[in-house]
């Protein structure tokens, strides 16, 4: 089982920046992804980045050159570096692992953008 926490949402002005943080904890396995999506109201979780225990990673193209994901060495996490933050960037962030056994989501953060 695994479980994740997240951490770093908040309330940041257009064109301000944000970390959003990921641990996961468990029996984490040596090959997985781990990703962020977000959901924002009435609409569906879409991908936001998501980066595979071997560094590869793959970004939605609206948040391309704003936004960074990264791991640390323990592949136990995963970091969302928001720059450039527009008001459309408003959301709830969910952190994401998959590996072989299946998927976990994270319990959401929300993210508000606004002046």
């Amino acid at each position: 089982q695994v479980q994740l926490v997240e951490s770093g949402g908040g309330l940041v002005q257009p064109g301000g920046s944000l970390r959003l943080s990921c641990v996961a904890s468990g029996s984490i396995s040596s090959v997985n992804i781990m990703g962020w999506y977000r959901q924002a109201p009435g609409k569906e979780r879409t991908l936001v980045a998501a980066i595979m225990n071997g560094g590869r990673t793959n970004y939605a193209e609206s948040v391309k050159g704003r936004f960074t994901i990264s791991r640390d060495n323990d592949n136990k996490s995963a970091n969302l570096q928001m720059n450039s933050l527009k008001s459309e960037d408003t959301a709830v962030y969910y952190c994401n692992y998959i590996d072989t056994a299946g998927h976990v989501w994270g319990q959401g953060t929300q993210v508000t953008v606004s002046s």
